[in-house]
């Protein structure tokens, strides 16, 4: 019997790796001739690197970087196992958890940290790279990112302008001369789950800059901005980004990467399932087992067990999901190709106790859904 253990990470509690090594613990307990094959996975944001890094035994590497304040923190991404590809989630370096919530504010965060991520990769001789978009605490359109990979942006007078969403406003000239070329022989995929565009109503400022502690007066302001940004972006390139499908994404974010790269910008879930490989893993399986710490209504949106499962009933493939607990409406997901969903706490608990236990429990419960399906057969 072969067994595909394929799981997102359990938020505050478990790594993806952490809940692969559970769930096979537990069904071990059964199944003693049984092939295992855990596939520690993400859907693009928060988590990402670490998953395919264990995915692909790749490594981690630690890099100070500019955070979005200006100041120097401690940032990471992963090189997977074919030594060809990085993996960077673009919050581990300006993301918003870097930022103390009374001093959120938009107009004066840098993406400068998440450039210099790029860079550093590039000069460990990768030649694909995955950006995850999720999680920012910017709405600078990206020229931070592109600033530390050699681009210049100065004002009417010449003079650099501040690399922030503010700063956007004095911008009147783009200077690619020093931009990094091995950009554009770098294949780069961006994972990112939205459509907005650049500016509007359904733009970067409106959409997501309050969530960045934006007020009302910042939106027209950054909103604007953007589109200067927009307007002088599509001169410079060539490309048209204002209203590109997730140019909006991370504080326009996706319209510098569309423009100044070859990005594509594709679903997060899919770049993970591919680069993991589970189509092939998944082909000859017996059984897949999904799942992260909480299913509920919202898991169907593009979340880790949703794609699992998509690619597991290409070849009719069953599929269980475990998790810590479920929430509202979680049969939405036996809709979308998940067969049965099932929940570790064993008792009533404290948040505190189920984290705590939630590697015990977990194993557990994959004990007795092993146990289950002997009896069903």
């Amino acid at each position: 019997m072969k067994v595909v253990i394929a799981p997102d990470s359990f938020k505050e509690s478990l790594t993806a790796k952490q809940v692969c090594d559970a769930i096979q613990a537990g069904l071990a307990r059964v199944w003693h001739d049984a092939k295992f094959v855990a596939i520690p996975v993400a859907d693009g944001g928060e988590g990402t690197v670490q998953s395919l890094v264990d995915a692909t035994q790749g490594r981690l590497v630690e890099v100070k970087v500019m955070g979005p304040q200006g100041k120097r923190v401690e940032a990471f991404y992963g090189i997977l196992g074919d030594n060809q590809t990085a993996v960077i989630e673009m919050a581990a370096a300006s993301g918003l958890h870097h930022v103390p919530v009374a001093q959120r504010d938009p107009k004066l965060t840098t993406s400068f940290g998440t450039g210099e991520l790029i860079r550093h990769a590039l000069d460990q001789g990768v030649t694909k790279l995955i950006i995850g978009l999720g999680g920012s605490a910017t709405n600078d359109g990206g020229v931070g990112m592109l600033a530390a990979l050699g681009a210049r942006f100065t004002n009417a007078d010449g003079d650099p302008i501040q690399l922030t969403g503010g700063g956007l406003r004095e911008l009147t000239h783009i200077n690619l001369q020093d931009f990094d070329p091995r950009l554009q022989h770098c294949d780069i995929l961006v994972a990112c789950d939205v459509n907005n565009p650049l500016c509007g109503d359904k733009g970067a400022s409106a959409v997501f800059g309050p969530q960045k502690g934006a007020t009302p007066e910042d939106v027209q302001l950054l909103d604007g901005a953007l589109r200067q940004f927009g307007l002088l972006t599509e001169k410079v390139t060539g490309k048209m980004v204002l209203e590109s499908a997730g140019a909006g994404a991370a504080g326009g974010m996706g319209a510098a990467l569309l423009a100044y790269t070859q990005a594509r910008l594709r679903p997060g879930i899919e770049i993970v399932l591919e680069t993991v490989q589970l189509a092939y893993q998944v082909s000859d399986a017996d059984l897949v087992i999904t799942g992260e710490g909480r299913i509920d209504s919202q898991t169907v949106h593009g979340k880790t067990p949703m794609g699992v499962a998509k690619v597991a009933k290409r070849f009719d493939v069953p599929v269980l999901a475990l998790c810590g607990c479920t929430g509202d409406n979680y049969q939405a997901v036996y809709q979308c190709g998940i067969d049965a969903v099932f929940a570790a706490v064993p008792r009533a608990m404290s948040l505190e106790d189920a984290l705590k236990e939630s590697d015990f429990n977990l194993a557990d419960l994959a004990e007795n859904v092993a146990r289950l399906w002997v009896l069903s057969k």
